[in-house]
């Protein structure tokens, strides 16, 4: 599966190791009670978007 701007942060969780990676370049949804509610919608282009997070970056590492 290929990990795009449209992919949500649940997708991006299931894929083995993409936890580590989001953690790794501080993506704050991981700890954040409220996204437990809403992970399933997070995409990671808004996200990254949102905190001004490198998205190129971290779909690289994903997508290694």
């Amino acid at each position: 599966m290929k990990i795009t701007k449209s992919t949500t942060l649940e997708k991006i969780i299931e894929k083995k190791g993409g936890a580590k990676v989001l953690a790794k370049n501080g993506v704050p949804c991981l700890g954040c009670p409220m996204a437990k509610f809403e992970i399933d919608k997070l995409k990671i282009g808004d996200v990254c978007k949102m905190y001004g997070l490198n998205l190129e970056k971290i779909l690289k590492e994903l997508n290694k």
